[in-house]
């Protein structure tokens, strides 16, 4: 019978153990993701600001459909404009589907994989956003002149030329700095530009994951 009554006592004192341990392990996994919820709200914000950052373009090619112009440069570079505009406020809005789509009450490996998608998003949003304006400021340029009544191609047409040049060198400098840091011999400075693409937010999120998940297997 003593031993009878150890064994009981071993095993009650063992469940004890593993309801101690999941009540720990919930703790930690809400303040983790409590943190990780809070963390994210600078990106959800960023995001906004994009779509009125699209909103102001959009805003600005119709103040140049109002004026019905018919110089074709001036039609042409109202339209990327414009275009320009509609892309930065469908992509904004991707990357806040993606944050919607987050189930905090999933695996942490299933959440993982969700703010995977949040990252892809944002990082193709942001390169659209920013990349074209190398060529942006142009068309930009031309459509507030036009406003103000002048037409830029007619009256420096060079002007534009050297314009579209600087924007196709600028992309390829890009391009080639982005290759040559990302080398092997260099991991500090790919480091530093992965961190400089995903964004604060994101990586501190992806923290607090790694951390859970590292606690969860211990």
């Amino acid at each position: 019978m003593e031993l009878d009554d150890f064994k009981t006592a071993w095993q009650s004192l063992d469940r004890r153990l593993q309801q101690q341990h999941q009540l720990n392990l919930q703790v930690f996994r809400q303040g983790k993701l409590n943190r990780m919820k809070s963390g994210l709200r600078p990106l959800f914000w960023g995001q906004i600001v994009q779509m009125l950052w699209g909103l102001t373009f959009i805003a600005m090619a119709t103040l140049l459909w109002s004026q019905k112009p018919e110089a074709a440069p001036v039609i042409v570079a109202g339209v990327i404009v414009h275009a320009y505009g509609v892309v930065c406020i469908i992509l904004a809005g991707v990357t806040l589907g993606q944050m919607a789509r987050i189930d905090y009450s999933a695996p942490v490996l299933d959440i993982q994989k969700q703010l995977a998608k949040v990252r892809r998003s944002y990082i193709v949003s942001g390169m659209v956003a920013g990349l074209p304006w190398w060529f942006m400021w142009l068309p930009v340029l031309m459509v507030l002149l036009a406003l103000a009544g002048a037409d830029l191609y007619a009256r420096a047409p060079s002007l534009v030329g050297i314009g579209a040049l600087v924007g196709v060198v600028g992309l390829l400098a890009t391009w080639w700095f982005h290759h040559w840091s990302r080398h092997p011999s260099r991991p500090r400075l790919a480091r530093a530009m992965e961190d400089s693409i995903t964004g604060g937010s994101l990586r501190k999120a992806k923290a607090q994951l790694d951390e859970l998940m590292q606690f969860e297997r211990e």
